[in-house]
């Protein structure tokens, strides 16, 4: 499946998935890959989650994560969806055999 890509210079993050685009920081992410794959799975999480639901969930992860772990950082890479693309990022054929839902397993 394809995303639009688009460049966003002033954007604070290399990258962003914000369905049903893939938001970069500058030209050279273009290509990227792990950093595309990584979007693309997130892409697929919003999907799957009809994507607002998608942004609560991931809010809401966000911010009892940093309860327990008192850390951004740590709250940040602990969030179920960025586990799921962290563990998988790497992964060229991921999207092609992940199972709905596959970001549960992460819980």
């Amino acid at each position: 499946m394809k995303f639009p890509v688009i460049v966003i210079p002033f954007l604070k993050v290399s990258g962003m998935a914000l369905f049903p685009f893939i938001l970069v920081s500058n030209k050279a992410d273009l290509n990227d890959r792990v950093l595309l794959d990584h979007e693309k799975i997130h892409l697929r999480q919003q999907l799957e989650l009809l994507v607002i639901p998608f942004y609560l969930l991931y809010l809401l992860n966000y911010l009892l994560n940093l309860v327990k772990y008192k850390s951004h950082n740590a709250a940040y890479l602990n969030i179920v969806f960025e586990r799921e693309a962290y563990s998988n990022e790497n992964n060229v054929r991921y999207l092609e055999s992940r199972k709905w839902f596959a970001w549960i397993r992460y819980c």
